[in-house]
């Protein structure tokens, strides 16, 4: 119902509209120069007839206008991209998560890349035994690359939560 009140309300006088619009005085060109102004002027004061040959339609160049005739047509599919349309791409091969904490619910795991959870899992292990969980191990228990485990290493480190005792003792304390 909304549909065809607002279609009404749109077409409403649409053919007088139209009309004024087609009526109305077309946009002048954009102003010359003064200097380019009088270069034209004394031009059509010596050549009178360049008015009339640049307004003259040209016979020849529209019959050769109205010869050309453009169709276009899409290529055909081959049969090639028909075959790579139909078949799935192979599997990449994946690995089970390790350790189910925070009950994420993965399946899988692209080799060579890890999980959040896994992530914080190897920071924080690294962190807390150096010398049991290196770099080496990481990468062979993960299945990544031993400089993208060197860089996460360098780069990257979990939280660390400190707390201070107060300096006075009318701090409020933490029960």
């Amino acid at each position: 119902m909304g549909a065809a009140v607002i279609r009404a309300i749109r077409n409403v006088n649409l053919e007088n509209r139209a009309e004024r619009e087609i009526s109305k005085v077309k946009p002048s060109p954009a102003p010359r120069h003064p200097a380019t102004k009088s270069h034209l002027r004394d031009q059509t004061k010596s050549h009178p007839d360049i008015k009339k040959e640049i307004d003259r339609k040209d016979d020849k160049l529209l019959s050769l206008l109205k010869a050309v005739y453009v169709d276009s047509k899409d290529p055909p599919m081959s049969s090639m991209q028909v075959e790579d349309a139909g078949t799935r791409p192979e599997p990449k091969e994946f690995r089970l998560p390790k350790g189910h904490h925070f009950d994420i619910s993965i399946e899988n795991i692209p080799k060579g890349k890890i999980s959040i959870v896994e992530a914080l899992t190897l920071l924080n292990n690294h962190k807390l035994h150096p010398d049991t969980w290196t770099a080496e191990k990481i990468a062979e228990e993960y299945h990544l690359e031993q400089k993208d485990v060197n860089s996460l290493l360098k780069y990257f480190v979990t939280f660390d939560v400190q707390v201070f005792p107060p300096r006075d003792k009318k701090a409020i304390q933490s029960k």
